[in-house]
Formats: C-alpha cells, sequence, structure tokens
C-alpha cells in the first residue's frame, strides 16, 4: 500500500470522526479516544458502519470491547483516533491481499 493511500485512509477516517463528533477534521487530534471526541456507544456504531461503508471492509463484532477481542482479529483497537486509523488500514491491507 502506497504513502498516499495510506494517508487518504487517514483523511477519511478522520473525517469520518469528524462528522460523527460534530468538529472539524483539524480538530481532531490523534490521541484522542472516541469519548474524548464526543462520540457516545451509538456514535460509534454509526462510526463503524460508516468505515465498513467507505473502506469495504468487517470491523470484528466486538472491536469497542478490549475484553471481548475477535479471535481472528485480536490486534483491533479502537480506543484512539490514532489506533482505528492503523486498523482499518490493515483491514484494508488485508482485503487487498485476497
Amino acid at each position: 500500500m502506497s504513502d498516499s493511500v495510506k494517508d487518504s485512509i487517514e483523511d477519511r477516517v478522520v473525517a469520518i470522526l469528524a462528522e460523527q463528533a460534530l468538529l472539524d477534521p483539524s480538530e481532531i487530534r490523534r490521541d484522542a479516544s472516541p469519548a474524548d471526541l464526543g462520540v457516545d456507544s451509538l456514535g460509534l456504531v454509526e462510526v463503524v458502519f460508516a468505515l465498513e461503508e467507505a473502506f469495504d471492509i468487517q470491523i470484528p463484532f466486538n472491536a469497542n470491547d478490549p475484553a471481548q477481542k475477535d479471535a481472528a482479529r485480536p490486534d483491533f483497537d479502537i480506543s484512539t483516533v490514532d489506533s482505528l486509523v492503523q486498523a482499518v488500514k490493515a483491514l484494508v491491507a488485508a482485503r487487498e491481499q485476497l
């Protein structure tokens, strides 16, 4: 995956989070949690659906619950913006390998 594709993924993830949080993308800190951005559990579900649609990926069912990690994708982490970006990049890369 090229750097421009990786940057594009990051920009789209941030834009989706910003839309849900009613913030400008420039206000999204990479170390912020969804809760820090004002995204509640329902908003997080909407973010997950938007990410799945935008990137044609399937996010693990219990991705928002660290105690319920999906055995198929144990490293999927949505605790911060940066970890969510990295997780989406990994899912996109895995999809492209198929």
